[in-house]
């Protein structure tokens, strides 16, 4: 699913040098330099080809973005570069080799909530654990897929798209990583009938719920497959009575 929750209102498109863009270049998986794409974005805007058609020929496969930090600012310096080209600036790229990479630096997990309810900036750091660091999230995965296997059954037989589930699926994981995060006595398995329960469900804390809406909003606007509004609207149902399961399910209350 795309995610898009990363928009900081400071990006600034700017080119900080050669050795900048060559080590953000290789971090993120392409085989070009810093003088190989100011090469391609001169022949680029000489046919009138946009930026935008440019960008993704950098890349022979998806790029890889150990954070979105990284990401940002790689767009950063190529939108940057791409600026300068187009206002005719000299840019001076060197061919010399490219500097160490950049070292990933790991976000901390986030401190437990319990024995009260999470807050918007636990919310907030347990997204970025998850995003961040591969282990982590495959970790609470296969937990998830244990305990949760009832609940996963009885999704999967729900009559969703492949992308309705697959949002479902994921803000349902989400969840129950950042409970289990937050929760450390965890959850217990889920009775799967509470997704097909017509009665009004339990509250749940308002971060989880806005998180959840979020980015159901999010796979209605995706670009490359959005939900229509009326599995829009199935799935809603389903991720918040799956979430209000999922708090009710806490050991230990």
């Amino acid at each position: 699913m795309s995610r898009s929750r990363d928009k900081s209102p400071d990006f600034q498109r700017q080119f900080e040098g050669a050795q900048t863009l060559d080590g953000l270049l290789d971090l993120s998986g392409s085989s070009m330099n810093s003088a190989q794409v100011l090469a391609r974005m001169q022949a680029a805007q000489a046919e009138g080809t946009p930026y935008n058609d440019v960008i993704p020929t950098l890349f022979e496969d998806e790029p890889r973005f150990p954070s979105p930090d990284i990401a940002r600012r790689l767009f950063q310096n190529l939108l940057g570069l791409w600026d300068l080209v187009e206002e005719g600036k000299a840019v001076r790229v060197d061919d010399g080799p490219r500097p160490p990479r950049p070292k990933k630096v790991k976000p901390p997990p986030p401190g437990a909530f319990h024995p009260g309810e999470p807050t918007g900036e636990f919310v907030e750091a347990a997204w970025r654990y998850l995003e961040d660091d591969e282990k982590a999230r495959t970790r609470l995965g296969h937990s998830f897929e244990n305990r949760q296997d009832a609940l996963l059954g009885a999704l999967d037989g729900m009559g969703l798209t492949d992308e309705g589930y697959g949002v479902a699926r994921h803000l349902l994981f989400e969840m129950h990583a950042m409970l289990e995060l937050g929760w450390p006595p965890g959850l217990s398995s889920v009775d799967p009938a509470v997704l097909e329960a017509d009665t009004e469900a339990p509250p749940v804390p308002q971060p989880l719920r806005a998180y959840a809406d979020e980015a159901l909003f999010e796979a209605e606007q995706d670009e490359e497959q959005p939900l229509s509004s009326q599995e829009l609207e199935g799935v809603r149902r389903l991720v918040h009575r799956g979430l209000a399961a999922l708090w009710s399910a806490r050991k230990g209350r």
